[in-house]
């Protein structure tokens, strides 16, 4: 019989031993059930991390642009030209003008501070995706001279207004008049309201016309800037510095992964320290391995030093050992990898069903800016961990294959 064969023969034998009333095996099964464990844990919480943040991007996508090209004073004079040059730049599939400030409104006692956006409604639906979250009316509602304007819920439900109802838009910058500085102030009538999804938006957003906008800001024919919507998101650092130096400099340029940086930085940090700290499980699991393979060799010891004299090697001894810590490493990193993925693609569901279970709400949308808890499955992040799950059962392995290569069958057949 091939070397091999009689290794895995006796290997595999150990681990199904009914010795002790099965006691060695009951062992193994633990092993295997808590590095399955481990690394299904490790698997649910990077996929959390990864739904998160494509949820997160996927909102800050619907209601803001790629990137956006303004003047360094405040306002763009000549949007009309940047906006030519922009539609012919490769990547940019729109490009938009829009006013945006500061602002307060009011709805008799309850006053509110929030950004208001001018835009031009037929434009802004090629842009962004904003225009299908509308709720109770449309973004066409915003016509020119109609003083209409549209909230975000969050921001509807804090003024306690409405569609049909009215609330007076506040500009930071007054008016000089014989009594002094007067505040300029617009009457509105509400239009609808929108949900974004995050309620940074909700609260703090709302839309009027391009020219109503304009008009109250007192900007003339110039805008803030013009907002680009590009074929691929993650190029909008780079394309749009490539127009800002293709229009001769002296504009101020961002993007969507610079405004919201602090929101995806944090989630690459989370996600490496929870992978660190979770791996802690799978190291646990690793050292129930040893304690394992220990027991076995321990029990083991006359067999060995019969298979010692009958001519098994120290290396022989060796892989036989190595053998079972390795299967039963492979047997609990590939049930927790079956088991991970099972839970990350159901987890939004099973949420769901706990929640009306218990009565409560695990998310706040206010502090995580969505209710659900989405889980999206990276298999880089799968094939990461389960080489680094088998890796360390591979390494645990090794210390009691060691001991029991180096059984002296005289000593061990001593007192038997």
């Amino acid at each position: 019989m091939p070397a091999a064969s009689y290794e895995w023969l006796i290997g595999t034998r150990y681990l199904r031993s009914a010795h002790r009333r099965g006691f060695v095996s009951f062992v193994a099964v633990i092993s295997v059930a808590g590095l399955m464990l481990g690394v299904a844990v490790l698997i649910v919480v990077l996929s959390v991390m990864n739904g998160f943040e494509r949820e997160l991007r996927a909102r800050i996508l619907s209601v803001t642009s790629h990137a956006t090209l303004m003047g360094l004073e405040g306002a763009l004079p000549d949007w009309r030209a940047a906006r030519e040059v922009a539609l012919r730049t490769p990547g940019v599939l729109q490009a938009v003008p829009y006013v945006e400030a500061q602002a307060m409104l009011a709805n008799g006692g309850r006053v509110v501070g929030a950004a208001v956006r001018g835009v031009d409604p037929e434009e802004e639906r090629k842009a962004v995706g904003l225009a299908r979250r509308i709720v109770g009316g449309q973004l066409e509602d915003l016509g020119p001279g109609s003083w209409r304007i549209i909230l975000g819920a969050a921001l509807a439900t804090e003024l306690g207004v409405a569609v049909g109802d009215s609330v007076v838009l506040i500009a930071p910058e007054g008016a000089a008049t014989p009594d002094g500085i007067v505040p300029r102030m617009r009457r509105f009538t509400v239009a609808g309201t929108f949900e974004s999804g995050m309620y940074e938006f909700d609260r703090g957003l709302a839309l009027v016309n391009l020219a109503d906008a304009a008009r109250i800001y007192r900007l003339g024919e110039r805008v803030t800037g013009v907002r680009l919507a590009l074929e691929d998101p993650f190029s909008a650092p780079q394309t749009v510095r490539d127009l800002a130096l293709a229009l001769g400099g002296g504009f101020y340029v961002s993007d969507w992964t610079r405004n919201h940086a602090n929101f995806f930085r944090s989630i690459e940090l989370t996600k490496s320290m929870m992978f660190v700290i979770l791996l802690m499980i799978v190291g646990v699991a690793a050292f129930n391995i040893v304690a394992t393979l220990v027991m076995i060799v321990k029990e083991k010891q006359p067999d060995i030093a019969i298979l010692r004299t009958l001519g098994a090697g120290p290396r022989n001894v060796l892989a036989t050992f190595a053998l079972q810590g390795t299967l039963i490493g492979l047997a609990g990193t590939a049930a927790g990898a079956a088991l991970g993925v099972l839970l990350s693609r159901n987890l939004e569901s099973l949420v769901h069903g706990l929640e009306r279970l218990l009565g409560v709400q695990f998310l706040d949308e206010r502090v995580y800016f969505m209710s659900d808890l989405p889980a999206f499955v990276e298999w880089t992040d799968v094939v990461r961990i389960c080489g680094v799950a088998f890796l360390l059962c591979a390494l645990a392995t090794l210390y009691p294959a060691w001991r029991a290569a180096r059984t002296q069958p005289a000593e061990a057949l001593r007192h038997d």
